[in-house]
């Protein structure tokens, strides 16, 4: 069955109008005069009859909760004993007021991020059956192919191609190496061991030998310090490099996989 939500002018509900009953006359929530919050809220019942609106049960019980507590209020108790008759009501009333200053400010980031999905990240291993052999030659035909699409010759395709064919290799396990026997010496920061090399194959293969470490649990990098004027972390300039196994080290074989 389908919840039914009732609405009395400006009013979500029976706390809802009562918080703003005492906003409207400027009380203090954890000392109401329930006299005067009563009488105001009886007259909010009255004028729903008039215009015959059919209240909710929760106004009407309400409204009985509200005569029992001032009712309870005549009789003589002992403040430093008895329990205020208004405590459970005052309580109900800051719960609320919490919820709907809590909903004002969450209203920009629902609206921001309401209809957003979050997808796991998945775990893609990486495909060692895949062995065939490429020739340089057939590797060629191809990239002057792709040039000659974008129509550019078959001289500028080849000056191109041996660029990337005469490339400096860089075994990622040699810098895996060198990187393990400086961690042991001294402290090294990812902006030094980046900036520190010859070509962009060298950069290449020290970011691919960080992630092995990284993947293999060997290495940890922090994130650094806070600049103490912006406050800003530069994690790059400031990222220190950790060794965590004082013994790891990934296998030969593994590694060299990644020449």
């Amino acid at each position: 069955m389908d919840i039914i939500n009732y609405k009395f002018e400006l009013f979500e509900g029976p706390l809802d109008l009562l918080l703003s009953l005492v906003e409207k006359n400027k009380l203090k929530i954890d000392d109401i005069p329930i006299d005067l919050i009563c009488e105001q809220y009886m007259e909010y019942i009255r004028e729903a009859s008039l215009y015959n609106i059919d209240l909710a049960c929760e106004f009407l019980y309400m409204a009985s909760e509200l005569m029992l507590i001032k009712s309870r209020m005549l009789l003589p108790r002992d403040p430093e004993k008895d329990e205020d008759p208004r405590k459970i009501l005052i309580d109900a009333i800051m719960e609320y007021q919490k919820a709907k200053l809590a909903a004002t400010e969450l209203s920009d980031l629902y609206m921001e991020y309401g209809t957003r999905m979050v997808k796991e990240t998945d775990d893609i291993s990486p495909d060692r059956t895949y062995v065939a052999d490429h020739s340089i030659e057939l590797l060629r035909a191809a990239l002057i192919h792709v040039f000659t699409e974008t129509r550019l010759n078959e001289k500028t395709a080849q000056k191109e191609f041996d660029k990337i064919v005469n490339a400096p290799r860089i075994p990622v396990h040699t810098v895996i190496s060198n990187l393990m026997a400086d961690l042991k010496k001294s402290d090294v920061y990812l902006d030094g061991f980046l900036r520190n090399s010859e070509n962009k194959s060298e950069i290449i293969a020290k970011f691919i030998g960080i992630l092995e470490l990284l993947k293999s649990h060997i290495i940890s990098i922090d994130d650094g310090a806070a600049d103490e004027e912006t406050g800003v972390t530069n994690m790059i300039s400031h990222a220190k490099i950790t060794l965590i196994a004082a013994d790891g080290e990934v296998e030969a074989a593994e590694l060299e996989s990644y020449q």
